[in-house]
């Protein structure tokens, strides 16, 4: 049995570029179609956001002197390419999947609702949440703790390539000890990076728990389906 019915997925857009340094690494981009599927075969239910800044960040473009809010939304577009990529992976292996758009546009996606989205993964879909929230000023993880709660999901299982919450930055300091669960309050009171504070906000008022995880490593999505402890849970 898997450790929960139905998850939010997010993907950072980052790690999409793999060795690169730039654009979608075919071979991490199939890596996470392959685990994907895995999970998709235990029956579980599954609704994906995928960040942009493999191609475009909203605010790393505004300090370079693009207008905020068509920076932001340029960066949304950056989630439906990525959206579309994944989709196209899924479909690849035979994996029943949609892409819905938080900004209309038909057909590269259809418009989202909520009960498109759970209707389509009660039916077997894999349901990608494209374009953010689609408005400016808000993150993809932001995007993310409301698509969660609004698809009802047990948990948003955050996939980045660290395997958990630390102390401080374990690529900077090799004395941080990470830890195993962890309240939203001390996530707050350490000022430990997990998401930014509207998202984290969100989860902790809706009572969303968040499972943060090394996705990087292949398999890894399906340890934490089986429960195996290896990321760092946050809740309330």
């Amino acid at each position: 049995m898997a450790r929960f019915k139905r998850i939010l997925l997010k993907l950072s857009g980052e790690s999409l570029m793999g060795e690169q340094g730039h654009g979608i690494d075919p071979q991490r981009l199939a890596d996470y179609a392959r685990q994907i599927e895995e999970v998709h075969r235990m029956g579980v239910q599954i609704g994906i956001v995928i960040g942009g800044g493999n191609i475009f960040r909203g605010l790393s473009g505004s300090q370079k002197g693009f207008d905020r809010v068509k920076g932001d939304q340029m960066g949304m577009c950056a989630t439906v390419i990525n959206s579309l990529a994944l989709s196209s992976a899924l479909g690849a292996i035979g994996v029943k999947n949609k892409v819905l758009t938080a900004i209309r546009m038909e057909p590269i996606g259809e418009f989202y609702s909520k009960w498109k989205a759970i209707e389509a993964m009660e039916a077997g879909y894999v349901c990608i949440f494209s374009a953010g929230t689609g408005s400016p000023y808000f993150t993809t993880d932001t995007g993310s703790s409301l698509r969660g709660i609004e698809i009802e999901a047990d948990v948003m299982l955050k996939g980045t390539r660290v395997d958990g919450i630390y102390t401080a930055d374990p690529e900077k300091d090799p004395s941080a000890t990470k830890f195993t669960t962890i309240t939203y309050d001390e996530v707050y009171t350490r000022g430990l990076k997990v998401m930014d504070l509207t998202a984290t906000a969100m989860c902790k008022e809706n009572n969303l728990p968040i499972y943060v995880f090394n996705m990087d490593i292949y398999g890894n999505l399906k340890r934490v389906m089986d429960g195996e402890d290896i990321g760092t849970l946050v809740h309330n």
